[in-house]
């Protein structure tokens, strides 16, 4: 499944990846026709009742890894930032994934206090998974404009360079969505890359324009479910009651919190 997952980043359109969160998820996008599935790191740690890129959804994540390993399409798991700090184990991590089956990962340089860890240690993690899983496909992630921490193309773009050099076959810049930056990112990198889709903002058509050669989904489709499945049972209960909006990020990530019951009246 690596090699065909590395084809599709070939192919003359980018690579539209819809991100599952559990195992129907992924089946039914799987049988819907997508020729790759990836994960959201929100959606499976949310969904488990733990909180996103802190670590804490490692053992729900390898499982769920392992299960999508038998649908028939390539999978690419998000690993968040290894689940681990030294190299080794984010290797001893990445390796179980491989052996099961799954075709390649996404490792992000963000952490949970905002900030951007190293790049050189970063670049340590990522050839300590390309040795330790030569066979996965490694998209290396850098949140320079997702948490704001360096909002710029060039800053994007070293850390980019450095992951590359370390052996990462592809780079992962969301929260990068102007075209001016965009188009200067593709053209600068001798690797696909993948960007966040914004809705409103993006197609597909134009994002391939741009020279994106792979298009992530992230909490997308997580967040519209829940936000269909509280509208559904909203409107039963009162069909004269208005949609709720689809939660966003900061609100999917919430539900994560420990439940505290209201107070009596």
């Amino acid at each position: 499944m690596s090699a065909v997952f590395r084809e599709l980043h070939r192919a003359d359109r980018p690579l539209l990846l819809p991100c599952a969160w559990d195992h129907a998820s992924a089946a039914a996008l799987a049988a819907q026709g997508f020729p790759a599935i990836g994960t959201t790191s929100l959606g499976v740690a949310a969904a488990a009742g733990l909180a996103d890129a802190t670590g804490a959804a490692r053992e729900c994540t390898l499982e769920l890894g392992r299960r999508l390993a038998r649908l028939p399409v390539p999978v690419s798991v998000d690993i968040e930032n290894g689940f681990a700090d030294d190299p080794a184990g984010v290797a001893a991590f990445a390796a179980e994934l491989a052996g099961a089956g799954v075709a390649g990962v996404n490792i992000e340089d963000g952490r949970p206090d905002g900030t951007l860890a190293d790049p050189v240690r970063q670049a340590e993690r990522v050839a300590a998974v390309r040795e330790a899983a030569p066979t996965l496909f490694v998209n290396a992630r850098t949140d320079t404009h997702w948490l704001a921490a360096e909002p710029t193309t060039a800053a994007a773009l070293r850390r980019a360079r450095r992951y590359l050099a370390a052996g990462a076959d592809g780079v992962f810049v969301p929260g990068l969505a102007d075209e001016d930056g965009i188009r200067a990112l593709a053209g600068e990198l001798d690797a696909p890359l993948n960007v966040l889709f914004a809705p409103g903002r993006h197609t597909c058509e134009r994002l391939a324009g741009l020279g994106v050669r792979r298009i992530s989904l992230g909490s997308l489709l997580f967040r519209a479910a829940l936000g269909r499945a509280v509208e559904l049972a909203v409107r039963i209960a009162d069909p004269a009651a208005g949609a709720p909006e689809t939660p966003d990020y900061a609100r999917a990530r919430a539900l994560a919190d420990p439940w505290t019951p209201p107070p009596l009246p």
